[in-house]
């Protein structure tokens, strides 16, 4: 059966095969060069001035960057599940907050930002979701960053790139903080969450907060290309192949490049056999449909190899989303979509023509 499933995603077999050597201790010089050379593409695929690794979800990042760069009050965009999580993360350790919220398919804009930026003059970090992946939303994440640095520099930007971070060039120019994981775009086993931070999220941490998510802690001890604690050494081995082999493979742009052209594909693929895109601005690494029998379509689809995800909480079975995270090929990309057509003549919604198929391969080959 075929994982399309917004994480995780599949493992490429030449992965698989690199993680499958024999296990490393992590305070060995063997491990520590392979941190060093891990970190050195790390800081290419996110172009900010300090990479970090942490053995954690990704949401061990996210509670890491906002006890160390929320100092007085958190400003979070909540339009999707992991928004919200931004939310409760900082009510856990007692930083007050205050809460832009959505609707699951609809971005924040500028001026709504603008104006909680003015109606609370002690805002000293915003968080938000590149792409909030629980309703495949695109937040437009660089305008909203950039207005808030002319309001006032001092404050962070924190922006959750787990599923945005290996799918799209990201304008990092004014983001303090950006967030990934391990087993979305970047197709390896979860455990590994990894940061970007800007020099000046390095002044303001310090000395660091917290415990085993003290920031400072971790850049002492990674700039030396070794970890505070015990680290994901596998996964780490996983992350320097599956970054090399993107390099081979012709390189981000062109991983970029591909990932928005199956995103588009797949996305004019369902509009064309009469179904409806969820979000307002969707995001490339998924194309999420919002369908009153979204629960039965995944269904059906599993009868043809495919599994893909449904929502969750208010939306859980009224939206399906589609995978177009990691070195995906384009026939499998297809059958996702032909898949589809075929689960709706099964259920008696649309005959079968081949439509699905036909659109995603005149716009994903520019036929």
């Amino acid at each position: 059966m075929l994982l399309f499933t917004p994480g995780p995603t599949p493992v490429p077999e030449s992965v698989r095969i690199a993680m499958a050597g024999e296990t490393l201790h992590h305070r060995t010089p063997e491990f520590e060069a392979i941190f060093e050379r891990t970190r050195t593409l790390l800081f290419e695929l996110l172009g900010m001035d300090e990479v970090l690794m942490l053995a954690s979800s990704g949401t061990g990042a996210m509670e890491g960057a906002v006890i160390n760069l929320a100092h007085s009050k958190l400003l979070s965009i909540n339009s999707g599940k992991f928004g919200e999580r931004f939310g409760k993360i900082a009510q856990a350790h007692g930083i007050a907050n205050v809460e832009i919220k959505h609707e699951w398919d609809t971005p924040a804009t500028v001026e709504e930002v603008q104006a909680a930026l003015n109606a609370n003059s002690d805002i000293d970090a915003i968080a938000i979701q590149i792409c909030e992946s629980a309703g495949g939303l695109r937040h437009s994440v660089e305008a909203i960053a950039r207005a808030v640095k002319a309001h006032n520099p001092a404050i962070m930007v924190i922006a959750d790139g787990i599923t945005a971070v290996g799918v799209e060039k990201i304008d990092v120019s004014n983001i303090d903080c950006l967030i990934s994981g391990s087993q979305k775009a970047l197709m390896l086993p979860p455990g590994l969450a990894i940061m970007g931070l800007s020099n000046a999220a390095i002044e303001k941490i310090g000395s660091g907060k917290g415990y085993y998510f003290n920031l400072a802690t971790e850049i002492k001890n990674q700039r030396k290309n070794t970890t505070a604690w015990t680290a994901a050494t596998t996964i780490t081995i996983g992350l320097e192949a599956v970054l090399n082999r993107i390099k081979a493979e012709g390189g981000l742009d062109k991983l970029y490049a591909d990932t928005a052209r199956r995103a588009q594909a797949t996305r004019e693929a369902m509009k064309a056999i009469g179904l409806s895109i969820y979000p307002i601005n969707p995001a490339d690494s998924m194309t999420t449909v919002g369908d009153v029998e979204a629960k039965k379509i995944r269904s059906t689809l599993k009868e043809f190899d495919i599994n893909v995800a449904g929502g969750q909480d208010h939306i859980k079975d009224s939206i399906f989303r589609i995978n177009h995270m990691g070195l995906i090929a384009p026939y499998e990309a297809c059958w996702a979509a032909n898949a589809v057509e075929l689960a709706l003549d099964k259920m008696g919604r649309r005959a079968y023509d081949g439509t699905a198929n036909r659109v995603f391969n005149t716009v994903y080959f520019g036929l």
